[in-house]
């Protein structure tokens, strides 16, 4: 019996059902090959993904043979020439790059960007222990803060495993993307001034200030118009592409795998 490998465990092949497109069989070998380009936590997973993709290939190979188009012409050439004809896609209008500019004010603003200082009290994910004992000593130190008992830049340089603690715990300026999620997430939504709760992250719990913000500002239409319309179309593009493969799995009779098709491109 074949074995296909997935991480640590190994699972045999034939548990899979055969899958056709039409009278063609997609070849085991083949789904194995393509399963690197398809991770999964599930070897299940991995190949059903890996067994559609190579059924979209093929689809759209037998249409390139309905259109008798040239037969030197590379898969990836045929497959690319397949899509030019046979996809109508409209380029969107002005209309409708004004109008996804109007719904999605968010979208299309500067950066927020923050002074931000903070004291890390550090603690290993997993050590559990650990963790409890520096929220407390963290609580400790932010109530002294918050009672003004104690000053920021000393209770960094005493109690900090950041070596901002040197500069009175400032992380200088940051913006969406320049710190790790979790820390990023919470301290993005603050306003100036000391937040009067710990903040968590894999490094263990921070205490933040915000020294400086400046919210983002609407971008003009005209700044963000070639985004929107090159977004616009790829839209269009994976929707036109969903429902053309969809009427070519419906016409080729497709066993074996469920081709559902997402809203997002799937050739590799």
């Amino acid at each position: 019996m074949q074995l296909i490998p997935t991480g640590n465990a190994e699972q045999p092949r034939n548990q899979f059902p055969p899958v056709y497109v039409g009278d063609t069989l997609i070849a085991e070998d083949d789904i194995a090959r393509e399963l690197q380009h398809h991770p999964a936590e599930e070897v299940a997973e991995a190949w059903h993904e890996a067994a559609k993709s190579l059924v979209i290939r093929e689809l759209l190979l037998q249409q390139a043979r309905l259109l008798q188009l040239p037969e030197e012409l590379d898969e990836e050439a045929t497959i690319a020439t397949v899509l030019e004809k046979e996809l109508d896609v409209p380029e969107p209008s002005e209309a409708d790059c004004e109008r996804f500019y109007a719904a999605n004010p968010g979208r299309f603003c500067s950066p927020t960007l923050m002074a931000v200082s903070h004291i890390l009290l550090a603690a290993a994910p997993d050590d559990v222990a650990e963790r409890m004992r520096q929220e407390e000593v963290g609580q400790q130190v932010l109530n002294s803060l918050l009672e003004g008992r104690a000053q920021f830049a000393a209770m960094a340089k005493q109690y900090s495993a950041c070596e901002s603690r040197h500069e009175g715990g400032s992380l200088g300026q940051i913006s969406k993307g320049q710190t790790v999620e979790e820390f990023e997430r919470p301290v993005l939504t603050l306003r100036e001034g000391l937040n009067p709760e710990l903040i968590e992250s894999r490094y263990g719990w921070h205490i933040v200030r915000v020294d400086q913000r400046i919210d983002g500002e609407q971008l003009p239409y005209e700044h963000v118009r070639p985004n929107i319309r090159q977004y616009l179309s790829e839209s269009v593009t994976r929707r036109a592409l969903r429902q053309y493969l969809q009427v070519l799995a419906a016409e080729a009779n497709v066993k074996g795998v469920d081709l559902e098709i997402p809203d997002s491109p799937l050739m590799q």
